[in-house]
């Protein structure tokens, strides 16, 4: 990646990184805070994962029209925004004593903040200033939001255990605020503001013209998204891959290990580990979505995901043993994957209205996460385990291979095309 050094384009998508692991740092904390919650506040399983999806649901949701106001307001002004969201999100929380301040606090404002910053803010980042690598750059920043929510658990499952929770809660509001002065100053709306081309580029792109407020414009390519095949294709496994993901796995692995008498830092430890090699496999997933069928590497990714998801049932135990260390490696390399592939997809189905149509699809994601998490909880607190949720999301998962393969072939994407070139000139 030579050529983003060379180019403002690289500074844009490094500050971008940076501002997602800030905003992933609250996304980090239910799962590692759901026991001392517990234990301050006797509250059950199933209340502490209705605060969670709201969260969840609300990342979707919000997602579409953050990239709308994007196009309006500018990407400066919307990040530093949310990451003040998320800031005062986590900072209250220390004062709250009722059920209802967890789901306002956690759910509501934290959930609009962090949506602001989800995967709509990737997509638009990526289409307004790359050509060349867009797909690797993808998957880099993607692998930075997914990440960054991981690696944060063993810090905050360490500072709940060791000074309780509301100083964990106090770190997270510092992470979030300290990464705004760095998306306010750094950050840049086009290339031509700054008299460049998109990298990789030999044309300056069209401008686009919205007259609409920017609630309007999302609704509108929602309308007209909603009329084609593709979009209930996509939007199906992406809500299947939010469920087996952020909704199950990011939310329950560390109750559920701990069920089985594995402590809570070990099991935020491999949760960890999974973010670490979701890095590879998400950045490895943008490369090939520059040179391989996006619709191949989506089936792939849910056949596989659901297999292992089959099997992890059998995995727990009281210490981290070498299979469920396969298991985590295996899933932190598939775990946000499917996100490059999804996202040029949607820009070779729904061409420049595609940000915002994969800001719809990413809701889809969240809503399936939300469901997910309520389900397991509830599975969780009326059976005694959680080992039905975990049988359910696997076959799920080999249903979304099916949507997926199911997709028909799209118009061919130049940022693809540009890869193939480059490796064939090399050749």
């Amino acid at each position: 990646m030579v050529g983003v050094r060379l180019h403002w384009a690289g500074v844009v998508a490094g500050v971008s990184f940076v501002a997602l692991v800030g905003a992933a740092s609250f996304r980090a904390a239910p799962g590692a805070l759901i026991a001392p919650l517990q234990q301050e506040f006797g509250w059950t399983t199933g209340t502490i994962s209705l605060a969670v999806s709201i969260n969840l649901l609300l990342y979707g949701l919000t997602a579409p029209f953050a990239a709308a106001l994007m196009d309006r307001f500018g990407v400066r002004r919307v990040v530093a925004s949310a990451l003040a969201l998320v800031a005062a999100g986590a900072g209250l929380t220390v004062f709250m004593t009722s059920a209802w301040q967890l789901v306002l606090l956690w759910g509501v404002v934290v959930g609009l903040g962090t949506g602001s910053m989800a995967l709509a803010f990737v997509a638009t980042i990526t289409g307004r200033w790359f050509v060349r690598h867009r797909g690797l750059v993808t998957g880099v920043l993607t692998a930075g939001g997914a990440a960054g929510q991981l690696v944060f658990l063993p810090t905050v499952a360490w500072l709940a255990d060791d000074y309780g929770w509301r100083p964990a809660s106090l770190v997270i509001c510092a992470a979030a605020l300290a990464v705004v002065p760095l998306a306010w100053f750094f950050l840049r709306e086009y290339p031509r503001d700054m008299g460049l081309l998109p990298l990789g580029a030999t044309e300056e792109p069209p401008v686009p013209v919205h007259t609409e407020g920017a609630a309007k414009r999302a609704l509108t390519a929602l309308r007209a998204a909603a009329r084609t095949r593709p979009f209930w294709l996509l939007a199906g496994g992406f809500a299947i891959c939010g469920a087996s993901t952020n909704g199950l796995v990011g939310t329950h692995f560390i109750p559920a290990a701990h069920d089985h008498g594995m402590p809570t830092t070990t099991a935020a430890g491999l949760l960890a580990l999974v973010g670490i090699f979701d890095i590879a496999g998400t950045v490895v997933s943008g490369w090939l979505t520059d040179r391989m069928d996006s619709r191949l590497l989506l089936a792939i990714y849910y056949a596989l995901r659901g297999l292992s998801l089959l099997v992890l049932p059998q995995l727990f135990a009281a210490s981290a043993h070498p299979s469920m260390l396969v298991f985590i490696i295996f899933y932190g390399l598939d775990w946000v994957a499917t996100v490059p592939p999804t996202v040029a997809l949607c820009r070779q189905y729904f061409g420049m209205s595609g940000p915002v149509v994969f800001g719809w699809v990413f809701a889809s994601h969240q809503v399936g996460a939300a469901f997910a998490a309520t389900a397991a909880g509830l599975t969780r607190d009326h059976l005694g385990a959680y080992d039905l949720a975990w049988y359910v999301a696997g076959g799920l998962s080999i249903g979304a291979a099916v949507l997926s393969a199911s997709l028909a072939r799209g118009p061919e994407d130049p940022a693809r095309d540009l890869a193939r070139e480059s490796a064939t000139s090399r050749a």
